[in-house]
């Protein structure tokens, strides 16, 4: 049975880019070695890597005074790596959501921080708007995508400070104006490939501010002055990232890939919005065209197993909501294929036939 894979990560990844992959695991470009044994500083890593930036500044049109780097430790690790390098006295934060919330915690670390806005009084299910940017704040941090509640930023701020945004799960979803933004990070385990690497797009500008003492590994510069390789870097997953993004490029770039999703997104919402079993966790203005958020109708609420177990026996896996939200979540990354969202709009309406008073 083909499976539907709606995992909010680590997620579906294009099916050409799996098997090149594992391709390379067994022998990389005819050379008689696998990927996973290279020395990284090797010529033929040293192409991966290349080619890697490479097609991270084209498809995103990066301009010449940033630095692409490819870190361990998930955007978990850059929410105290930011402030370790960025904050002098205050930071401003959006607080969206958990990941948010981690950001904020780890931040307090270093110095003041703002909370600028937050959603939380509605358990994050709407984007706050007509906050002020504090014009003396060594940056401003956003998360683009709430993977959990099912919220999005789906515009580039202007900011009298640097922006820094998390954006683990939607970065290659849509065009982006990188010049708006000091900082932008993310695990690539969503929308670029799989576990274990950390994408880290930085302003060179930002950089040296601080009198502080920063640890070698925690400190930017050391892996700018060393491209990404002070230490042994995560080759695999760069790898795979590498082919994600030729995959990305085939298609056409992140403009037709802002256009698949959108017309995915507005599928499955139109048939959240129509069926009289399900509903919509988010304020509609915020929704996320990434991961989409729904749960039973309160009079329907008994039937959430049963439409859970439905779904598995049609091949779907991963559509079980956060326990912060519960009901479901179907994660819409890059990758997922349109035929997917079909299937699980199918079974909503098989089960509201079976179920509706």
């Amino acid at each position: 049975m083909k499976k539907h894979n709606f995992s909010a990560g680590p997620s579906i990844l294009a099916k050409e880019v799996i098997e090149n992959t594992a391709n390379a695991v067994r022998d990389l470009n005819g050379i008689g070695l696998s990927v996973m044994e290279l020395s990284h500083r090797g010529k033929d890593f040293q192409a991966v890597m290349d080619e890697t930036v490479a097609l991270f500044r084209e498809l995103l049109d990066i301009p010449g005074n940033y630095h692409v780097l490819f870190l361990g430790g998930g955007a978990s690790l850059q929410f105290c790596m930011l402030p370790f390098n960025l904050l002098v006295t205050k930071a401003a934060y959006l607080e969206t959501g958990t990941w948010a919330k981690k950001a904020i915690k780890e931040a307090k670390g270093f110095g003041q921080v703002e909370v600028v806005a937050s959603s939380a009084d509605k358990n994050f299910n709407y984007i706050p708007r007509g906050f002020s940017i504090p014009d003396d704040a060594d940056y401003f941090h956003i998360t683009t995508n709430n993977t959990i509640f099912g919220t999005g930023i789906f515009e580039d701020y202007d900011s009298p400070v640097p922006v820094v945004a998390d954006m683990s799960s939607d970065i290659f979803s849509r065009p982006l104006d990188v010049s708006k933004y000091g900082i932008i990070y993310g695990g690539a385990q969503k929308n670029l490939g799989p576990a274990g690497v950390t994408f880290v797009i930085i302003r060179e500008e930002l950089l040296g501010k601080t009198e502080r003492y920063i640890p070698t590994m925690l400190n930017y510069q050391t892996h700018i002055d060393n491209g990404s390789m002070f230490n042994t870097p995560p080759c695999l997953p760069i790898y795979t990232c590498m082919e994600t993004l030729r995959w990305l490029k085939k298609l056409g770039g992140v403009k037709v890939m802002q256009e698949m999703n959108q017309e995915k997104a507005s599928m499955l919402y139109d048939e959240i919005d129509r069926n009289l079993l399900f509903r919509g966790t988010a304020v509609n203005d915020s929704r996320s065209v990434m991961n989409i958020c729904f749960v039973m109708r309160p009079e329907y609420q008994d039937l959430e197993k049963e439409f859970l177990d439905f779904t598995v026996s049609r091949g779907m896996v991963g559509l079980k909501g956060h326990r912060s939200v519960g009901g479901f979540r179907a994660s819409t990354y890059n990758a997922m294929p349109k035929e997917s969202v079909q299937a699980l709009i199918d079974a909503m309406q098989e089960f509201e036939k079976k179920h509706a008073k």
